[in-house]
């Protein structure tokens, strides 16, 4: 199989990449499982956005406080400044945000930010972006999409990526060649026993690059969500409790019903308090109580939430709920630079699976949307641009691995283990101990 760009992984940062790429290449999206299962639909806060330049340094300053001033500041700076013209681009696709009477956009609040700056579709921010995206995408001619179809190594000759050994369904692995492949495989959420995210996404491209001495960054900053809804059973992945629910008033409670921690504080710190206040009343979770917001407002701003709880059934207007830190964005992962260029050449990595630094020890909240499509067509620009000045990269005789040395990828299982055992013992050295979170 032979393709111009191979991007794996139908989430947001790979959908806007395929609609920012020249309408004349042959694009191909691999998706592990099906198009709507990506941590991009899961997104339920929002997205920033710079609403003016009196706002700048306080965005800056933001970011890089919560990323404990560990970020690249290169990285900040151009995730801001492209962050209007990025919102442009979503309307442009269909998104829609919530607006005030006046019809002016409607801007929230969530921890660590010191103004509202966050754009939001009542809690499903996400899922209205990445719908609008791959409705978009789904109408290129030029765009293939296939579903159930997993990427079990890079083919790479002289540190130049030439494509992906790939897998549909149950059917024998091939080889898809391509001039330019995109690493869009989102987090490591499946490695852990309670996460976010879901279950398939095992950091597949991080053991990859490991195996292929492709440069990692940060791997071992993990960010713990403070707050998911508490299951004893957590076979499935958490649901999420949106931060901007803190943003909108709702308060943290122990044992005894006391308010023990500053509900705003960043993820990492709020995440620690609500840890050690497990630890000292020896309980499983937390209490969060929402009956602060208005019953209406609650139903406005946040139905799934409220949808989801009472399904569980808690009626968040008359009660409070268990909810406990779970893992929920990486983000360490593949090195990147301005561009989303990896160490490998003619290889690129956009959205979570990537670091260019942007994010630092610990990612402010709903900057997460932003960064990934900011980055991302900034991978679009940089590939246009290299494949018109070297064309002859698209008509390049690919170099495919023999029938025999596809066979040895058969045993997805055994594969799949040593994948996501390198991936752990990558984290733990970084970090000297296993993650508290049960990696």
């Amino acid at each position: 199989m032979k393709t111009d760009i191979l991007i794996v992984g139908s989430g947001c940062s790979g959908l806007y990449c395929a609609l920012m790429l020249p309408r004349g290449l042959r694009i191909t999206i691999i998706t592990k499982s099906d198009l709507e299962s990506s941590d991009s639909f899961l997104a339920q806060g929002g997205i920033c956005m710079l609403r003016d330049e009196t706002d700048y340094e306080s965005y800056f300053a933001d970011t890089m406080r919560a990323g404990h001033y560990e970020n690249d500041q290169t990285s900040v700076d151009l995730m801001i400044r492209s962050s209007q013209s990025v919102i442009h681009n979503l309307i442009s696709c269909g998104v829609q945000f919530q607006k005030e009477a006046d019809g002016s956009f409607a801007f929230t609040r969530e921890g660590a930010h010191s103004k509202n700056r966050i754009l939001f579709h009542a809690d499903i921010t996400g899922k209205e972006i990445t719908q609008k995206l791959l409705a978009c995408v789904q109408r290129l001619p030029n765009v293939t999409l296939l579903e159930h179809t997993a990427m079990l190594d890079v083919i790479c000759q002289n540190q130049t990526c030439l494509g992906a050994v790939v897998q549909t369904n149950a059917k024998p692995p091939e080889a898809m060649m391509s001039a330019v492949t995109i690493l869009a495989t989102g987090g490591i959420g499946g490695l852990y026993a309670h996460s976010t995210n879901f279950r398939h996404l095992t950091g597949d491209a991080i053991a990859i690059a490991i195996k292929h001495q492709i440069a990692l960054r940060d791997i071992h900053y993990v960010q713990i969500h403070p707050t998911t809804l508490y299951s004893p059973d957590a076979k499935d992945r958490s649901f999420l409790i949106s931060e901007s629910v803190r943003g909108e008033g709702a308060k943290l409670y122990d044992r005894h019903m006391q308010r023990f921690v500053n509900e705003l504080l960043p993820r990492d710190q709020l995440t620690d308090a609500i840890l050690a206040q497990m630890e000292k009343d020896q309980t499983p979770f937390v209490w969060e109580d929402l009956r602060g917001i208005p019953s209406q407002e609650l139903k406005r701003h946040f139905p799934n939430i409220v949808a989801h709880c009472s399904a569980m059934g808690y009626d968040v207007t008359k009660e409070c709920i268990p909810v406990v830190p779970a893992q929920h964005y990486f983000m360490g992962g593949i090195q990147t630079d301005h561009n989303s260029r990896t160490s490998m050449e003619q290889l690129y990595a956009v959205g979570e699976t990537a670091c260019n630094g942007v994010h630092g020890r610990n990612r402010l909240a709903s900057n997460s949307l932003l960064e990934s499509l900011v980055f991302a067509g900034r991978a679009a620009a940089d590939i246009a641009s290299v494949l018109n000045k070297d064309p002859s990269l698209l008509a390049a005789d690919r170099l495919a691995p023999q029938p025999e040395s596809l066979a040895a990828y058969e045993n997805t299982q055994a594969l799949a283990e040593t994948y996501h055992r390198s991936v752990r013992d990558a984290i733990a050295e970084k970090t000297k101990t296993r993650e508290r979170i049960y990696c």
